[in-house]
Protein backbone atom coordinates (compact mmCIF):
# COMPACT_ATOMS: atom_id res chain seq x y z
CA UNK A 1 0.00 0.00 0.00
CA UNK A 2 1.20 3.51 -0.75
CA UNK A 3 0.65 6.56 1.43
CA UNK A 4 -2.51 8.65 1.06
CA UNK A 5 -2.08 12.05 -0.59
CA UNK A 6 -3.46 14.91 1.51
CA UNK A 7 -4.42 18.39 0.40
CA UNK A 8 -3.81 20.88 3.21
CA UNK A 9 -5.65 24.14 2.61
CA UNK A 10 -3.88 27.25 3.88
CA UNK A 11 -7.01 28.86 5.35
CA UNK A 12 -7.14 32.60 5.93
CA UNK A 13 -3.70 33.97 5.08
CA UNK A 14 -4.06 36.72 7.71
CA UNK A 15 -4.43 34.13 10.46
CA UNK A 16 -2.27 31.37 11.91
CA UNK A 17 -2.88 28.91 9.06
CA UNK A 18 0.42 29.44 7.19
CA UNK A 19 2.38 29.25 10.45
CA UNK A 20 0.83 26.04 11.77
CA UNK A 21 1.25 24.42 8.36
CA UNK A 22 4.97 25.23 8.30
CA UNK A 23 5.37 23.92 11.84
CA UNK A 24 3.35 20.77 11.20
CA UNK A 25 5.24 19.86 8.05
CA UNK A 26 8.51 19.98 9.96
CA UNK A 27 7.53 16.70 11.62
CA UNK A 28 9.03 13.61 9.99
CA UNK A 29 6.12 11.36 11.00
CA UNK A 30 3.73 13.35 8.77
CA UNK A 31 5.71 12.22 5.73
CA UNK A 32 6.02 8.66 7.00
CA UNK A 33 2.23 8.26 6.84
CA UNK A 34 1.17 10.61 4.01
CA UNK A 35 2.16 12.82 1.10
CA UNK A 36 0.99 16.32 2.14
CA UNK A 37 0.43 19.00 -0.49
CA UNK A 38 -0.45 22.54 0.54
CA UNK A 39 -3.10 24.27 -1.55
CA UNK A 40 -2.50 27.94 -0.92
CA UNK A 41 -0.01 30.69 -1.62
CA UNK A 42 3.71 29.94 -1.95
CA UNK A 43 4.88 33.47 -1.08
CA UNK A 44 2.79 33.47 2.11
CA UNK A 45 4.26 30.10 3.10
CA UNK A 46 7.76 31.47 2.49
CA UNK A 47 6.91 34.42 4.74
CA UNK A 48 5.64 32.03 7.42
CA UNK A 49 8.82 29.97 7.10
CA UNK A 50 10.86 33.09 7.77
CA UNK A 51 8.72 33.96 10.78
CA UNK A 52 9.14 30.48 12.25
CA UNK A 53 12.84 30.31 11.34
CA UNK A 54 12.20 27.23 9.24
CA UNK A 55 14.70 25.99 6.65
CA UNK A 56 11.96 24.31 4.64
CA UNK A 57 11.97 24.90 0.89
CA UNK A 58 8.63 25.73 -0.75
CA UNK A 59 8.32 23.63 -3.90
CA UNK A 60 5.73 25.10 -6.27
CA UNK A 61 3.93 22.43 -8.28
CA UNK A 62 1.14 22.47 -10.84
CA UNK A 63 0.13 18.82 -10.63
CA UNK A 64 -0.21 16.41 -7.71
CA UNK A 65 2.14 14.02 -9.49
CA UNK A 66 4.98 16.57 -9.19
CA UNK A 67 5.04 16.40 -5.38
CA UNK A 68 8.36 15.42 -3.82
CA UNK A 69 6.84 14.35 -0.50
CA UNK A 70 9.91 14.66 1.70
CA UNK A 71 10.39 16.48 4.99
CA UNK A 72 12.28 19.73 4.43
CA UNK A 73 10.44 20.39 1.17
CA UNK A 74 6.86 21.68 1.29
CA UNK A 75 4.98 20.94 -1.92
CA UNK A 76 2.52 23.73 -2.76
CA UNK A 77 -0.11 24.15 -5.43
CA UNK A 78 0.19 27.92 -5.62
CA UNK A 79 -2.98 29.86 -6.43
CA UNK A 80 -1.03 33.14 -5.98
CA UNK A 81 -3.97 35.12 -4.60
CA UNK A 82 -2.35 36.90 -1.63
CA UNK A 83 -0.56 40.26 -2.02
CA UNK A 84 2.87 40.53 -0.44
CA UNK A 85 1.79 43.29 1.94
CA UNK A 86 -1.29 41.52 3.39
CA UNK A 87 -1.27 42.26 7.12
CA UNK A 88 -1.57 39.53 9.72
CA UNK A 89 -4.42 39.74 12.19
CA UNK A 90 -6.79 41.84 10.09
CA UNK A 91 -10.02 40.92 8.30
CA UNK A 92 -9.40 40.97 4.55
CA UNK A 93 -11.87 40.21 1.74
CA UNK A 94 -8.90 39.13 -0.39
CA UNK A 95 -7.87 36.56 2.21
CA UNK A 96 -11.49 35.48 2.64
CA UNK A 97 -11.92 34.86 -1.06
CA UNK A 98 -8.57 33.07 -1.26
CA UNK A 99 -9.52 30.75 1.61
CA UNK A 100 -12.59 29.72 -0.36
CA UNK A 101 -10.56 29.18 -3.52
CA UNK A 102 -8.15 26.86 -1.69
CA UNK A 103 -11.07 24.69 -0.59
CA UNK A 104 -12.61 24.77 -4.05
CA UNK A 105 -9.36 23.56 -5.64
CA UNK A 106 -8.90 20.83 -3.04
CA UNK A 107 -12.44 19.53 -3.49
CA UNK A 108 -11.89 19.43 -7.25
CA UNK A 109 -8.74 17.34 -6.73
CA UNK A 110 -10.55 15.04 -4.30
CA UNK A 111 -13.50 14.47 -6.62
CA UNK A 112 -11.10 13.66 -9.45
CA UNK A 113 -9.42 11.09 -7.21
CA UNK A 114 -6.04 12.87 -7.30
CA UNK A 115 -5.92 13.27 -3.52
CA UNK A 116 -7.39 11.07 -0.80
CA UNK A 117 -8.33 13.53 1.96
CA UNK A 118 -8.38 17.24 2.81
CA UNK A 119 -7.11 18.83 6.03
CA UNK A 120 -8.08 22.48 6.43
CA UNK A 121 -6.43 25.33 8.28
CA UNK A 122 -8.92 27.83 9.79
CA UNK A 123 -10.79 30.50 7.88
CA UNK A 124 -12.39 33.69 9.16
CA UNK A 125 -16.15 33.90 8.61
CA UNK A 126 -16.24 37.70 8.40
CA UNK A 127 -13.46 37.72 5.81
CA UNK A 128 -15.15 34.88 3.93
CA UNK A 129 -18.39 36.88 3.73
CA UNK A 130 -16.59 40.09 2.72
CA UNK A 131 -14.89 38.05 0.01
CA UNK A 132 -18.29 37.23 -1.44
CA UNK A 133 -18.89 33.74 -0.05
CA UNK A 134 -21.90 33.71 2.26
CA UNK A 135 -21.40 30.41 4.07
CA UNK A 136 -21.38 29.84 7.85
CA UNK A 137 -18.15 27.85 7.64
CA UNK A 138 -16.11 25.04 6.09
CA UNK A 139 -18.77 22.36 6.53
CA UNK A 140 -21.38 24.22 4.51
CA UNK A 141 -18.86 25.15 1.79
CA UNK A 142 -17.83 21.53 1.38
CA UNK A 143 -21.44 20.37 1.27
CA UNK A 144 -22.21 22.94 -1.45
CA UNK A 145 -19.16 22.09 -3.55
CA UNK A 146 -19.86 18.36 -3.39
CA UNK A 147 -23.63 18.64 -3.80
CA UNK A 148 -24.25 16.96 -0.45
CA UNK A 149 -27.55 17.27 1.43
CA UNK A 150 -27.12 14.85 4.34
CA UNK A 151 -23.91 15.69 6.17
CA UNK A 152 -22.81 16.43 9.70
CA UNK A 153 -20.01 18.00 11.70
CA UNK A 154 -18.07 15.61 13.91
CA UNK A 155 -15.62 16.78 16.57
CA UNK A 156 -13.08 14.36 18.00
CA UNK A 157 -10.55 14.42 20.79
CA UNK A 158 -8.58 11.60 22.41
CA UNK A 159 -11.36 11.00 24.97
CA UNK A 160 -14.56 12.12 23.26
CA UNK A 161 -16.28 12.13 19.86
CA UNK A 162 -19.32 14.31 19.12
CA UNK A 163 -21.51 14.66 16.03
CA UNK A 164 -24.12 17.39 15.57
CA UNK A 165 -27.75 17.46 14.47
CA UNK A 166 -27.45 21.22 13.85
CA UNK A 167 -24.50 23.62 13.92
CA UNK A 168 -24.30 27.25 12.82
CA UNK A 169 -27.83 28.43 13.56
CA UNK A 170 -29.48 30.10 16.55
CA UNK A 171 -30.88 27.90 19.30
CA UNK A 172 -34.57 28.45 18.46
CA UNK A 173 -33.90 27.70 14.79
CA UNK A 174 -31.86 24.63 15.73
CA UNK A 175 -34.75 23.12 17.67
CA UNK A 176 -37.09 23.84 14.76
CA UNK A 177 -34.72 22.06 12.36
CA UNK A 178 -34.47 18.82 14.36
CA UNK A 179 -36.81 16.06 13.21
CA UNK A 180 -36.86 12.23 13.25
CA UNK A 181 -35.33 11.96 9.76
CA UNK A 182 -32.39 14.19 10.67
CA UNK A 183 -31.89 12.31 13.94
CA UNK A 184 -31.80 8.97 12.12
CA UNK A 185 -29.50 10.27 9.38
CA UNK A 186 -26.94 11.65 11.83
CA UNK A 187 -26.96 8.47 13.92
CA UNK A 188 -26.29 6.48 10.74
CA UNK A 189 -23.57 8.89 9.60
CA UNK A 190 -21.88 8.46 12.99
CA UNK A 191 -22.23 4.67 12.88
CA UNK A 192 -20.85 4.43 9.34
CA UNK A 193 -17.93 6.81 9.97
CA UNK A 194 -16.77 4.96 13.08
CA UNK A 195 -17.25 1.58 11.41
CA UNK A 196 -15.00 2.69 8.53
CA UNK A 197 -12.47 3.86 11.11
CA UNK A 198 -12.30 0.33 12.51
CA UNK A 199 -14.72 0.42 15.46
CA UNK A 200 -16.99 -2.61 15.32
CA UNK A 201 -20.64 -1.93 16.18
CA UNK A 202 -20.01 1.56 17.64
CA UNK A 203 -22.34 2.76 20.38
CA UNK A 204 -24.12 6.03 19.54
CA UNK A 205 -25.72 8.02 22.38
CA UNK A 206 -28.14 10.87 21.64
CA UNK A 207 -28.40 13.97 23.84
CA UNK A 208 -31.75 15.30 24.94
CA UNK A 209 -32.81 18.75 23.78
CA UNK A 210 -34.22 19.85 27.14
CA UNK A 211 -32.73 19.64 30.65
CA UNK A 212 -32.80 16.06 31.93
CA UNK A 213 -33.86 15.00 28.40
CA UNK A 214 -37.31 16.37 29.16
CA UNK A 215 -37.80 14.14 32.22
CA UNK A 216 -40.95 12.50 30.83
CA UNK A 217 -42.58 15.77 29.84
CA UNK A 218 -41.62 17.80 32.91
CA UNK A 219 -39.39 20.10 30.82
CA UNK A 220 -40.11 21.34 27.33
CA UNK A 221 -42.99 20.50 25.04
CA UNK A 222 -42.31 16.88 24.18
CA UNK A 223 -39.41 17.61 21.81
CA UNK A 224 -37.57 14.41 22.75
CA UNK A 225 -40.59 12.23 22.00
CA UNK A 226 -41.45 14.07 18.77
CA UNK A 227 -38.06 14.87 17.26
CA UNK A 228 -35.54 12.38 18.62
CA UNK A 229 -37.06 9.09 19.71
CA UNK A 230 -38.52 7.98 16.34
CA UNK A 231 -35.10 8.43 14.71
CA UNK A 232 -33.38 6.52 17.50
CA UNK A 233 -35.88 3.66 17.26
CA UNK A 234 -35.45 3.48 13.47
CA UNK A 235 -31.69 3.20 13.84
CA UNK A 236 -32.04 0.50 16.50
CA UNK A 237 -34.40 -1.44 14.23
CA UNK A 238 -31.62 -1.53 11.64
CA UNK A 239 -29.18 -3.01 14.13
CA UNK A 240 -27.34 0.17 15.07
CA UNK A 241 -26.35 0.41 18.74
CA UNK A 242 -28.18 3.69 19.37
CA UNK A 243 -29.62 4.92 22.66
CA UNK A 244 -31.22 7.96 24.25
CA UNK A 245 -32.24 10.65 24.55
CA UNK A 246 -29.87 11.00 27.50
CA UNK A 247 -29.53 14.02 29.81
CA UNK A 248 -26.73 16.09 28.30
CA UNK A 249 -25.37 17.17 31.69
CA UNK A 250 -24.14 13.63 32.43
CA UNK A 251 -23.85 12.08 28.95
CA UNK A 252 -20.56 13.72 28.02
CA UNK A 253 -18.98 12.54 31.27
CA UNK A 254 -20.19 9.00 30.60
CA UNK A 255 -18.90 9.07 27.03
CA UNK A 256 -15.56 10.45 28.21
CA UNK A 257 -15.08 7.50 30.54
CA UNK A 258 -15.84 5.07 27.72
CA UNK A 259 -19.53 4.17 28.07
CA UNK A 260 -20.25 5.27 24.48
CA UNK A 261 -18.19 5.68 21.31
CA UNK A 262 -19.83 8.91 20.15
CA UNK A 263 -22.40 11.46 21.32
CA UNK A 264 -25.04 13.05 19.08
CA UNK A 265 -25.40 16.69 20.14
CA UNK A 266 -28.57 18.59 19.26
CA UNK A 267 -27.02 22.01 18.70
CA UNK A 268 -23.68 23.76 18.30
CA UNK A 269 -22.69 24.69 21.85
CA UNK A 270 -24.09 21.50 23.38
CA UNK A 271 -21.41 19.57 21.47
CA UNK A 272 -18.62 22.10 21.07
CA UNK A 273 -18.40 23.07 24.74
CA UNK A 274 -17.36 19.67 26.14
CA UNK A 275 -14.84 19.06 23.35
CA UNK A 276 -13.18 22.44 23.78
CA UNK A 277 -13.00 22.10 27.55
CA UNK A 278 -10.77 19.09 26.89
CA UNK A 279 -8.29 21.30 25.01
CA UNK A 280 -8.22 23.05 21.66
CA UNK A 281 -4.81 21.62 20.84
CA UNK A 282 -6.20 18.06 20.70
CA UNK A 283 -9.49 18.71 18.89
CA UNK A 284 -10.25 17.84 15.28
CA UNK A 285 -13.27 18.87 13.19
CA UNK A 286 -14.44 16.30 10.61
CA UNK A 287 -17.12 16.72 7.96
CA UNK A 288 -19.01 13.42 7.66
CA UNK A 289 -21.17 12.21 4.76
CA UNK A 290 -19.79 14.25 1.84
CA UNK A 291 -20.62 12.96 -1.62
CA UNK A 292 -17.97 11.18 -3.72
CA UNK A 293 -16.34 9.97 -0.51
CA UNK A 294 -14.54 13.27 0.12
CA UNK A 295 -12.78 13.14 3.49
CA UNK A 296 -12.22 16.43 5.30
CA UNK A 297 -10.65 17.12 8.67
CA UNK A 298 -9.73 20.43 10.27
CA UNK A 299 -8.18 22.08 13.26
CA UNK A 300 -10.70 22.79 16.00
CA UNK A 301 -9.70 26.42 16.52
CA UNK A 302 -10.06 29.69 14.67
CA UNK A 303 -7.72 32.01 12.82
CA UNK A 304 -6.37 33.48 16.09
CA UNK A 305 -5.81 36.94 14.63
CA UNK A 306 -4.51 38.14 18.00
CA UNK A 307 -1.39 35.96 17.72
CA UNK A 308 -1.05 35.62 13.93
CA UNK A 309 2.40 36.45 12.57
CA UNK A 310 4.06 36.22 16.00
CA UNK A 311 5.46 32.66 15.83
CA UNK A 312 3.56 31.50 18.92
CA UNK A 313 0.74 29.47 17.35
CA UNK A 314 0.50 25.83 18.43
CA UNK A 315 0.45 23.28 15.61
CA UNK A 316 -0.82 20.30 17.62
CA UNK A 317 -4.42 20.53 16.39
CA UNK A 318 -3.18 20.67 12.79
CA UNK A 319 -1.10 17.57 13.44
CA UNK A 320 -4.17 15.83 14.88
CA UNK A 321 -6.19 16.87 11.81
CA UNK A 322 -3.54 15.40 9.52
CA UNK A 323 -3.46 12.21 11.59
CA UNK A 324 -7.26 11.88 11.40
CA UNK A 325 -7.22 12.52 7.65
CA UNK A 326 -4.71 9.69 7.20
CA UNK A 327 -6.81 7.35 9.33
CA UNK A 328 -10.05 8.12 7.46
CA UNK A 329 -8.62 8.30 3.94
CA UNK A 330 -8.99 5.35 1.57
CA UNK A 331 -5.58 3.81 1.21
CA UNK A 332 -4.48 3.66 -2.44
CA UNK A 333 -3.01 0.40 -3.69
CA UNK A 334 0.64 0.33 -4.64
Amino acid sequence: MTKPILAITMGDAAGVGPEIIIKSLAHQHVYETSTPIVVGDAKRLEHAAQLTKSDAKINVINEVSEAIGEVGTIDCIDLALIPKDLAFGEVSPIAGDAAYRYIEKSVDLAMKGEIHAIATAPLNKEALHKGGHLFPGHTEILADLTGTKDYAMMLTSPKLKVIHLTTHVGLIKAIEMINPERTYNVIKLAHDALTRAGIKNPSVAVCGINPHAGENGLFGNGEEEEKLMPGIERAKAEGIDASGPHPADTLFFRAGRGDFDIVVACYHDQGHGPIKVLGLEAGVNITVGLNSGVIRTSVDHGTAFDIAGKNIADERSMLEAIKSAVELAPKPSA
